[in-house]
């Protein structure tokens, strides 16, 4: 038995709508989440990362304000499947044989330096702070500042494991240092933490920092990595503060534009809670320009043909224009007020009345209620034969 659930494995998603439960309802129910902020799950697991997918290249993501010449934009699959994993706690996962020697907390407790540069935290939190040089170049600092149970670009990082997790929440020293690596980065990127419960705000050298950050890519990457381990550390609620200023900037402000194909993408997928994610995306939709190419609202409806319009993963059709509504609404008035019936319907109808057909009940009953449509037949017979 054992052996049989042990090789049990996981159904993984094979589309964007199997990974996207932000519209619908899965496991990642409201209820179940706000029981597990934090990510804990019996089946945690290291997945591997296909974040760099769709993230370079946010800048040429340009679209116009006209849908025939827009290009033909779909969410990235490899996105969606990534950081459905992460919200699930990892399925799949096969706990590693090697002893768990908790690098990441004794990292924070600083007890260890970070690997391969020999870097203690303390050193980060006291001497790196507005060292902008520093924190940009430097490529090895981020897998231990905010690490995460997948395999980061550090290979010297060692991934988060569940019961690391629970050591790690319940130790303040560590908690705290967490908090200040968190402000030493925000303040890189011209924010700063207001409080206790992850408000943020512009810091003083937004303007800055803006500039710098609507230009440097690669830091998108970082902040997925931090939203991320902000959740597994069990600080959830400061995710949606972040991504909503980061909404506000790159879509009301325009002093971000180059990230907002990485906030809706990646940023908002990083939240658990799949009513907060509702709210992030309605507000981004009431915003976004184009409109008709906003890719990430809920998924279409099937019509009574079963047919599927544009949804969450193409570009929706323009609305019509007044013109073609009133044409619309004149031909279903005009079709309403008469009876259309085929030719060989109308031979039929005339064959029920006049008891043509044997074996059925009387029909004069129903007389009536044909004649106007035998009128409208007879008419139109003798027009095109008089044509």
């Amino acid at each position: 038995m054992g052996n049989l659930v042990g090789s049990w494995r996981f159904k993984e998603p094979s589309t964007v709508e199997e990974c996207d439960s932000t519209w619908g309802s899965d496991s990642e129910c409201d209820e179940a989440m706000v029981e597990d902020d934090s990510g804990m799950s019996d089946s945690v697991s290291p997945a591997e990362s296909e974040r760099a997918a769709g993230h370079s290249g946010d800048a040429a993501l340009q679209l116009t304000d006209s849908p025939e010449s827009a290009p033909k934009m779909k969410r990235s699959f490899y996105a969606a499947r990534d950081l459905y994993k992460y919200r699930h706690s990892y399925p799949n996962y096969r706990k590693s044989r090697q002893p768990n020697e908790y690098r990441n907390l004794r990292f924070y407790m600083n007890k260890i330096p970070l690997v391969p540069d020999g870097i203690y935290i303390e050193e980060i939190l006291s001497k790196w702070r507005g060292d902008y040089d520093k924190l940009e170049h430097n490529h090895t600092y981020i897998q231990w500042l905010f690490p995460l149970r997948e395999q980061g670009l550090n290979f010297y990082a060692h991934e988060l494991t569940q019961d690391e997790i629970k050591e790690f929440q319940s130790t303040r020293e560590a908690k705290r240092r967490f908090l200040a690596a968190y402000s030493v980065m925000l303040d890189f990127y011209g924010i700063k933490l207001l409080d206790k419960s992850g408000n943020v705000a512009r810091a003083p050298n937004w303007q800055e920092r803006f500039q710098h950050l609507n230009e440097s890519h690669h830091n998108y990457l970082r902040i997925t990595r931090i939203l991320k381990s902000l959740g597994e550390l069990g600080y959830e609620a400061f995710k949606a503060p972040l991504v909503r200023l980061f909404l506000e900037e790159s879509l009301c402000n325009s002093t971000l534009p180059n990230m907002q194909h990485s906030v809706l993408e990646y940023f908002v997928y990083t939240i658990r809670l799949p009513a907060t994610r509702r709210r992030l995306l309605h507000f981004a939709r009431q915003h976004y320009r184009p409109a008709h190419a906003f890719l990430w609202g809920p998924p279409p409806k099937k019509g009574a043909g079963g047919s599927i319009g544009a949804g969450s993963s193409g570009i929706r059709a323009p609305a019509p224009t007044p013109e073609q509504h009133r044409r619309v609404e004149d031909n279903t008035a005009s079709a309403s007020s008469r009876i259309n019936v085929s030719s060989h319907d109308a031979i039929l109808c005339q064959d029920l009345v006049g008891g043509g057909i044997k074996g059925l009940p009387d029909l004069s009953s129903y007389e009536a209620g044909l004649q106007e449509p035998l009128m409208l037949i007879s008419g139109r017979r003798e027009r095109s034969e008089f044509s």
